[in-house]
């Protein structure tokens, strides 16, 4: 995707072959910065403090965490260590696991001398590979909007509602809930995104917004609680959302507030549809609720950043002073509200049954 032309990726590695380079997201809408990774722990605080975010970017830097981590010590050791320390950053998106896993699998059985060189060449693979996955999620959510283009008058836009960010600023490059939306456009569908401004970090309105409009798109930044009144109205055609996690049943754990979208959804015959990597289907869960929720600091919810008129970026106090706050950064929808699920293999029930249609290997 693009930034002022230039086409980003999420996360490289840089012209010394081994430091990695990241947009830092915390500095988004107001400042473009990328920040150089050179060690398992500043990849760690990446992580841990949303420099990255999204489920398959948290899971590319932890790849390439590793690696650095690696380059002090190819030990198993040292090895185990590294990989307990990156799983523990982020609890709920499964993605960590799961490439923390794939590196471990590449490099376990190799002389120490050679791993280093076998960590970086696949983390590069899972990269591309999410480039790719990503893509393929878009050409299978595509095929939802063109019908809904075709039944309305000629340049009327299709409206999707989203929710939080899943856009390519979340993955390596084209997001999952955005793919369909970017392919649509490119293609020439007029298309227009109601963006949920996502409190309490604002993902929504700091990321969603800034990468749509960066490429062109039209969209429209609402606060969290307006998105029923629009879908009672009819300016909603299709609900896309990414996820964190999808068990094997077929429910989805996504950003705070998804539920409510949801049911909101469900009420007024809108579509909701959930965009998805295979990366991010837990098959070891049967159940939404015994996904751990992260709890993160109640200064998320009692503070928020802005940019003054002097182009100075501060931080300010908005809640009743002495006020305590909660911060449950994830919620479960259940599968029997979600339309279908959209895959880089297809789209499916939101079931055991559909999940396993197109991925008979979990069966």
């Amino acid at each position: 995707m693009k930034i002022n032309g230039k086409s980003y990726r999420t996360i490289w590695l840089n012209d010394d072959g081994w430091s990695v380079e990241i947009i830092d997201q915390t500095r988004l809408p107001h400042e473009f910065v990328t920040a150089r990774l050179t060690t398992i722990e500043e990849a760690a605080v990446a992580i841990k403090t949303m420099q990255v975010r999204g489920a398959p970017l948290i899971g590319a830097t932890a790849a390439y965490g590793l690696c650095l981590a690696l380059r002090e010590d190819a030990s198993d050791e040292a090895m185990d260590a590294a990989i307990d320390h990156l799983n523990a950053q982020r609890p709920t998106a499964v993605n960590l696991r799961w490439a923390l896993g794939e590196m471990r699998k590449s490099v376990q059985n190799l002389p120490r001398e050679e791993r280093v060189a076998a960590a970086y060449a696949r983390a590069a693979q899972l990269c591309d590979g999410d480039v790719e996955t990503c893509r393929m999620i878009g050409v299978h959510g595509l095929k939802l909007i063109e019908d809904i283009a075709a039944k309305k008058a000629p340049g009327e836009p299709v409206n999707v509602l989203t929710h939080c960010n899943a856009g390519w600023i979340a993955c390596v490059d084209w997001g999952t809930a955005t793919s369909p939306v970017y392919q649509a456009h490119d293609k020439g569908i007029a298309v227009h995104v109601w963006v949920d401004e996502t409190r309490p970090r604002n993902q929504g309105a700091s990321l969603t917004a800034f990468e749509l409009g960066s490429h062109g798109i039209p969209h429209t930044i609402i606060v969290d609680n307006a998105g029923g009144h629009l879908m009672q109205h009819g300016r909603v055609d299709l609900v896309i959302v990414g996820t964190d996690r999808v068990t094997a049943t077929g429910d989805v754990c996504n950003k705070i507030g998804t539920y409510l979208k949801a049911l909101a959804a469900n009420d007024t015959g809108v579509p909701f549809y959930v965009a998805l990597p295979h990366s991010t289907i837990d098959w070891t869960i049967e159940d939404g609720f015994s996904i751990p929720i992260e709890e993160r600091s109640s200064d998320e919810v009692l503070k928020m950043p802005g940019r003054l008129p002097d182009g100075t970026i501060v931080t300010v106090e908005i809640a009743a002073p002495g006020s305590g706050a909660g911060n449950p950064a994830f919620d479960v929808t259940p599968a029997r509200l979600v339309t279908g699920l959209i895959t880089e293999r297809g789209i499916c029930e939101a079931s055991r049954e559909g999940l396993k249609s197109l991925y008979p290997e979990n069966a």
